[in-house]
């Protein structure tokens, strides 16, 4: 293997790391110091680190099958940057698109954001310590 392709190999494997991780969490650390109300940055973030979950959950479950497709990181590369970069806001759009929507349709938070579901409710409403 010569030189070239070494060093290619080597920045290939760490573009991964910087776009899916290193970015997204020096972004969000800038969104939270930020904390202009006016600002969607938090909105943008958060919406990532949900999807970046989802994303890597369906990855672990599906394992075996992606194994079988060689350009898989590279698919999941562009994705991901397509999320991350601000000049597309992917990680806001697929949120609204898919995950409110789904939030909405199936009724997994009630009205003005308070669950409806007992499991959901433990979970996510903050309990007062006496």
């Amino acid at each position: 293997m010569s030189r070239l392709e070494t060093t290619i190999t080597f920045l290939h494997s760490l573009a991964g790391p910087i776009v899916m991780l290193l970015y997204p969490l020096f972004a969000s650390v800038i969104a939270i110091e930020r904390r202009s109300k006016g600002d969607s940055d938090h909105e943008q973030w958060l919406a990532y680190w949900i999807l970046y979950s989802f994303l890597t959950l369906m990855e672990m479950l599906l394992e075996p099958i992606l194994q079988w497709i060689p350009i898989w990181y590279n698919i999941k590369l562009v994705f991901v940057a397509w999320l991350v970069l601000p000049q597309f806001r992917g990680a806001a759009f697929m949120y609204d698109q898919f995950v409110r929507k789904n939030i909405k349709k199936y009724g997994v938070l009630g009205q003005h954001g308070k669950g409806k579901n007992k499991f959901v409710d433990f979970f996510i409403t903050p309990k007062k310590v006496s």
